[in-house]
């Protein structure tokens, strides 16, 4: 079972291993809230982790005195941790819009009742310089130069991650638009491939560490990670939602994060690291958003 990431400002824990929270981050990271103080508990898209890590916390943090523990990992996984009880979270960030429906309704145990969007961000071809099969990426088309013998490429888990699914997606569009029914198979050689797929929070250091060629990013994660990329041709991406959670213990702590997220200085700090804000439209029951929010 993973456990909660703590953050404290100077020092991060990630889900890959220990890293150093930015002290001198280039992004804007001021704003007037609250000091509200306490702890706030956010389970999180793993393809944020870079922009969590080294803007999002440390500003939230500086801003409010609210200590932040997050746990990144694919949406779908994550409401799957939400729903068995073995962390309590206050706060949860999807990746996709579809990954909240099932925390919502009395079938789905009511754990939310509400999601509003955050922000959008394509999905684009993350490939390592060094690969030998870099020059062929960028003369393309990429998904001929995937299929190649002995490309090694990487991507997440369709079951458990928004983002695999989108693959898929992209790369049953892309065979319809070259008429070529056999081109989700010779690239991805079946949807749970153990040889491609990973989790998502490993990706980007199984990219940069030469261990993949080329991998399936957001391009917000490829940006915080300086990934060079090429794009897919075909609009796809995430579009992150957020919502705080039904029986959220710091209910404070949550309605503090969530408005830091929209308020101006939150929006600044989303574009830096390249998520583009949304409008905060809400699905759900309006009448359940906490006291306080203001979307």
């Amino acid at each position: 079972m993973k456990k909660l990431v703590i953050f404290v400002i100077g020092l991060a824990l990630s889900a890959c291993g220990t890293s150093s929270v930015a002290s001198g981050s280039a992004g804007p990271t001021s704003t007037t809230l609250p000091h509200v103080g306490g702890v706030v508990r956010v389970a999180y898209a793993g393809s944020l982790v870079g922009a969590m890590v080294n803007e999002i916390a440390p500003a939230f943090q500086s801003a409010s005195g609210v200590r932040f523990e997050g746990l990144p990992g694919g949406s779908t996984a994550l409401v799957n941790q939400i729903k068995s009880g073995t962390e309590p979270f206050d706060v949860f960030i999807s990746a996709s819009p579809q990954a909240n429906d099932a925390l919502m309704g009395a079938a789905n145990g009511n754990y939310a009742s509400w999601y509003a969007a955050l922000g959008t961000s394509p999905l684009v071809i993350g490939y390592n310089p060094s690969s030998h099969f870099a020059k062929a990426l960028l003369r393309g088309p990429w998904y001929q130069v995937m299929a190649e013998p002995g490309f090694a490429l990487g991507r997440t888990d369709p079951a458990l991650d928004p983002k695999g699914a989108l693959v898929i997606k992209l790369l049953e569009q892309q065979a319809q638009q070259v008429h070529d029914p056999k081109l989700v198979q010779d690239v991805l050689g079946g949807s749970e491939n153990p040889s491609q797929v990973f989790p998502e929070e490993t990706l980007v250091a199984r990219l940069q560490t030469g261990q993949l060629d080329a991998g399936f990013f957001y391009a917000n994660e490829a940006r915080q990670a300086k990934i060079p990329t090429i794009p897919t041709g075909i609009d796809l991406g995430a579009s992150f939602t957020v919502t705080v959670l039904a029986g959220a213990k710091d209910i404070s702590q949550a309605v503090a994060f969530v408005n830091f997220l929209y308020s101006p200085a939150g929006s600044k700090i989303l574009r830096y690291v390249g998520v583009e804000p949304s409008r905060p439209i809400v699905t759900g029951s309006s009448a359940k958003i906490p006291k306080g929010v203001k979307l």
